[in-house]
């Protein structure tokens, strides 16, 4: 079975058509779609492109992990925040099954984990701890989402408390939203400066045995490193002075150890539209 590992789609609902059409032509139904979170949001149909992801994972045919944007529509949702200008899930939020929606989502997976060839890999949001081995970030991802999945009012409590006295609030953060770290292990959601780095670059530090997959960081564009795949490359970022792309990740499945270098099998989709509206979006 072929895996097309898809970047942040955020409500690009044509483009990620687009995709899946040109995987149903190259692999036929033997493929599945690993979508890596942020579905949703600053794009212009967030609705419709949850009604095909959910349609595709309820046939068996695709996996998605949280993202930032899915907490922030749930946060809306809940009252926890108020709806920003820049927000486009309105169509999700005005939905008649707009609470059916937002169970859905507080139901998927921080990270998911599997094999290709021979190497263990993770499927996430946005970031790793570099301390975390594979077994740490299964263990801590099936704590948070237990919490979130479980009766509405604790959920609710959970994604409102403080991550500073909440060592799993604060994690869900990381994972959903981290992009550099410090040598002391403060992290931050902003690029590096100062004594911050690239929290990819202090994982790989660590050498670990594990790859993975991941999004979430669209301006520093694609990243292809041994053993780390950052696939958002902004398709709703056209008309910010740059492309847009959508882009998907085709691991060779006859290589023992595909997160290894070379690797060239990327398929990108240019954005069909100008769907930036707000400098500094994520």
């Amino acid at each position: 079975m072929q895996r097309v590992f898809l970047g942040d789609v955020q409500g690009c609902a044509d483009e990620l058509e687009a995709l899946l059409e040109r995987a149903r032509s190259a692999f036929g139904r033997e493929h599945e779609v690993w979508l890596v979170g942020d579905l949703v949001n600053r794009g212009p149909a967030s609705l419709r492109v949850l009604q095909r992801v959910r349609e595709l994972v309820d046939a068996g045919r695709a996996h998605c992990v949280l993202g930032n944007h899915e907490l922030s529509l749930i946060s809306v949702a809940w009252g926890l925040r108020e709806r920003r200008p820049a927000d486009t899930f309105g169509d999700v939020l005005d939905a008649p099954d707009a609470e059916a929606w937002i169970d859905w989502l507080r139901r998927l997976p921080l990270a998911l984990t599997a094999r290709l060839g021979a190497q263990s890999f993770a499927m996430l949001h946005a970031a790793a701890h570099p301390d975390w081995t594979l077994a740490d970030l299964r263990r801590i991802s099936a704590r948070i989402e237990a919490r979130l999945r479980a009766e509405r009012k604790a959920a609710r409590a959970f994604l409102a408390s403080d991550p500073a006295s909440d060592p799993d609030r604060e994690a869900l953060a990381l994972l959903t939203s981290c992009r550099s770290i410090a040598p002391d292990g403060r992290w931050s959601t902003d690029p590096p400066a100062g004594d911050y780095e690239a929290w990819h670059r202090t994982w790989s530090a660590r050498a670990h045995e594990y790859g993975i997959v991941y999004g979430h960081w669209s301006l520093q564009g694609l990243h292809v490193a041994t053993g780390l795949r950052g696939i958002d490359t902004g398709c709703v970022h056209e008309g910010r002075g740059r492309a847009g792309f959508l882009t998907a990740w085709i691991p060779d499945p006859s290589k023992r150890r595909p997160f290894d270098l070379p690797d060239d099998g990327f398929w990108q989709q240019r954005a069909l539209g100008r769907y930036y509206r707000e400098a500094g979006a994520s």
